[in-house]
């Protein structure tokens, strides 16, 4: 840790005990955490089929169900998505804070089963569904309730005469992800989305030829203070936080989303639950 980074923790660590320590923590334990928002992305290329013009994909990331988050809430979350009238969902790991320590598999399972997509719903491995043996307890719930895993490989979306790549890597933490593997064979030509639950795997991902990469991962931050920012944020997020990058002479997208609960400490502020509907359009 640099000098930098040492005072930016320590002032901002001292500012949010005492700004937390009255009504802020009240807010920011009981309030924002439940304040959802929606990020809208308009998505424009030129590799984009026109077919797929407004073709809408809704991404949502780190429900950390378990830790503070309930199934009543993920129950509320779902609707949400649903009233999107999404074309297609993407999630983007996860999805419970100690899996082999939950006991609502079932429950988790049937509720995600009532997501609607025509265009399929796909997810990625995050670092706690790898973590607490839970990489084939989270496997198996979300293949129940219809995902489609993208573990270093790819899909191919169509519509009518067009088509685009959804790709996805393992996590970058507790799995092995492999960015060659997982386009192998795909069409350089065609429009393509990298699912990577890490944002700083961008740095990898902006030699190859994906166009747009989304992730999640960061919380971007759980905890931001005026003109300090975030305070934390974990390996992998260090560099990409919230927000939309725009890297490799603005020909590749970096989206990073702040995910849904929260992780280690029960707090959200001035860093609202987020999720994104991204629109695409043909130019």
């Amino acid at each position: 840790m640099n000098r930098r980074t040492f005072l930016k923790q320590g002032v901002g660590g001292l500012l949010a005990v005492l700004g937390l320590s009255g009504g802020g923590y009240y807010y920011a334990k009981d309030i924002e955490p439940s304040m959802l928002h929606t990020q809208q992305e308009v998505i424009t290329s030129k590799k984009i089929p026109s077919t797929f013009n407004n073709f809408k994909i809704v991404q949502f990331s780190d429900t950390h169900i378990g830790f503070h988050y309930s199934l009543e809430q993920l129950h509320q979350l779902i609707n949400k998505i649903n009233a999107l009238n999404p074309d297609l969902i993407v999630f983007t790991g996860d999805l419970i804070d100690k899996p082999n320590q939950y006991n609502n598999l079932s429950k988790v399972q049937n509720k995600l089963s009532l997501l609607n997509a025509p265009y399929g719903k796909y997810w990625i491995y995050g670092n706690h569904d790898h973590g607490g043996y839970g990489t084939d307890i989270i496997r198996n719930t979300m293949e129940k309730a219809g995902f489609v895993l993208l573990q270093n490989n790819h899909s191919i979306i169509e519509k009518e005469s067009g088509r685009f790549i959804l790709a996805g890597i393992d996590d970058v933490m507790l799995g092995k992800p492999n960015l060659q593997k997982t386009l192998h064979q795909a069409n350089k030509e065609l429009f393509t989305i990298l699912l990577a639950h890490e944002p700083d795997f961008a740095d990898e991902t902006v030699n190859s030829t994906v166009d747009v990469q989304l992730s999640g991962h960061s919380h971007g931050g759980q905890v931001r203070l005026p003109l300090i920012g975030h305070l934390y944020t974990p390996s992998y997020a260090e560099k990409y936080v919230q927000g939309k990058y725009q890297l490799r002479n603005e020909t590749f997208t970096l989206y990073v989303n702040r995910g849904i609960g929260t992780t280690r400490l029960p707090y959200r502020f001035l860093c609202t639950p987020e999720i994104h509907e991204y629109i695409l359009q043909s130019t």
